[in-house]
């Protein structure tokens, strides 16, 4: 079975932050989007309540994921982590469609704001994400999870940001064009960390290889292990976010099983420091046996 990843203790705290403050600063823009009219800010009320919602699910999956792991669900629950993921992906992907329509009626009919207000707002929005970012800036690097949940808070930055900027702008000059003018690049940005999350959702759902690890380099590496003649049937593949497997066929030396137990350890040591790959599972055969039978020995190796 797989154990379970060390980083979750350290993610859920400050998810649980961001999570708290994006709620409190979602009630305040929509309280201030309809005392200013401000359509902008109400857009981006809503985008903070599909953040709500989506952050809401990553802690969810990252809280599930830390039950162990039964007879009948060997990996846990792990993977519910990269479904969510996916989920939040097609969530963003969502939300910059959203962003362009709202956009395109902003075009037709450019709407009447208090610039003040909404600038006021959007200022206090633009600092609760900003503070969010920072908390979840380390996490996201190890975790597509909260990676996902790190693009929706950099996602309502940038939304943020042009509501200001287009605040500023209708304050000085009246223009109230300039509001989806800014709200495009807004829902490119968006759009391009969903198409990113759902693709590496994808891959680990089709057990992919990882992106940092090259098939041929592990394979050159595990041969240039003593006693280790080929390998063949090779299969790697991520379980969850920092957790990767190895799946192969060693032909080995004719040997006895303690000097086998020895490779099988050399082996896992050379996975574990170079390709971060911590969960293997190895068959090793040799050429000749005294029955003249392929000689198989099964090692499992997990580490946290």
């Amino acid at each position: 079975m797989v154990n379970q990843p060390n980083e979750a203790s350290d993610t859920r705290r400050p998810l649980k932050w961001v999570l708290a403050i994006i709620a409190v600063i979602m009630v305040a823009e929509i309280i201030g989007g309809f005392l200013s009219n401000s359509l902008a800010l109400l857009g981006d009320a809503g985008h903070m309540l599909v953040d709500v919602l989506a952050l809401g699910l990553s802690l969810f999956a990252i809280t599930m994921a830390r039950k162990p792991a039964t007879p009948e669900r060997t990996y846990g629950y792990h993977r519910l982590e990269i479904i969510v993921a996916l989920a939040n992906g097609v969530i963003l992907a969502l939300v910059s469609i959203y962003i362009f329509y709202h956009a395109y009626r902003r075009f037709l009919e450019p709407p009447q704001v208090q610039a003040p207000l909404m600038i006021l707002v959007a200022a206090i929005g633009l600092t609760a994400n900003l503070v969010g970012i920072l908390l979840l800036r380390r996490a996201s690097r190890e975790n597509l999870n909260i990676r996902a949940a790190f693009w929706h808070v950099l996602g309502d930055t940038i939304s943020s940001i042009g509501v200001v900027i287009a605040g500023i702008v209708i304050a000085l000059t009246g223009w109230g064009i300039v509001d989806p003018i800014i709200a495009i690049p807004i829902g490119i940005i968006i759009l391009w960390g969903a198409m990113r999350l759902v693709r590496e959702s994808v891959d680990i759902l089709l057990e992919a290889v990882p992106k940092h690890i090259r098939v041929d380099e592990v394979i050159e590496g595990i041969k240039d292990i003593p006693g280790v003649e080929d390998v063949h049937d090779i299969h790697i593949w991520t379980i969850t976010s920092g957790i990767h497997a190895l799946s192969a066929h060693l032909r080995i030396e004719d040997q006895r099983v303690s000097a086998s137990a020895d490779i099988v350890g050399a082996v896992n040591q050379y996975l574990s420091r170079h390709f971060n790959i911590t969960h293997t599972t190895l068959q090793l055969e040799c050429e000749s046996c005294p029955t003249g039978l392929v000689c198989d020995i099964e090692n499992t190796h997990t580490q946290a």
